[in-house]
């Protein structure tokens, strides 16, 4: 069974070229791929996670909004009880936020510079320890 990934864009972020690059290179690596869209609620996509049941959720923002719109999927997705699923992310996030985020919960934070090959890879290795 392929791995479930939610591409997900919080906030005001109209900006998701990159958002769907990621989404269709992970579809060619053979995982069902979710994309929520631009401009979504932390609400709606831990919503929108926990119906798709999803194994990985990855959150985009190129607005600088990262510290108060990644924090607050995480207590959404807390307070579904989905605190299972494995959040990654992506963007402008300076080195600095990237260890706070990290101690919030998130998996790993992929910033500038970081390739789609390095992402899909990373997702990839999360199947594998998963699957054995």
């Amino acid at each position: 069974m392929s791995l479930r990934v939610m591409i997900a864009k919080p906030g005001l972020d109209g900006h998701d070229r990159g958002a769907k690059v990621l989404a269709r290179a992970l579809r060619d690596a053979g995982m069902e791929v979710i994309y929520t869209g631009i401009r979504r609620t932390p609400s709606e996509i831990a919503e929108a996670a926990v119906e798709e049941d999803v194994d990985v959720l990855g959150l985009n923002c190129l607005s600088g909004a990262h510290m108060s719109l990644f924090p607050k999927v995480i207590e959404e997705l807390k307070a579904r009880g989905a605190d299972d699923i494995i959040i990654i992310a992506s963007g402008i996030i300076p080195e600095e936020d990237s260890e706070k985020l990290k101690a919030l919960g998130i998996r790993e934070v992929f910033g500038p510079g970081s390739s789609v090959k390095e992402i899909v890879d990373f997702i990839k290795s999360l199947d594998k320890s998963r699957n054995g």
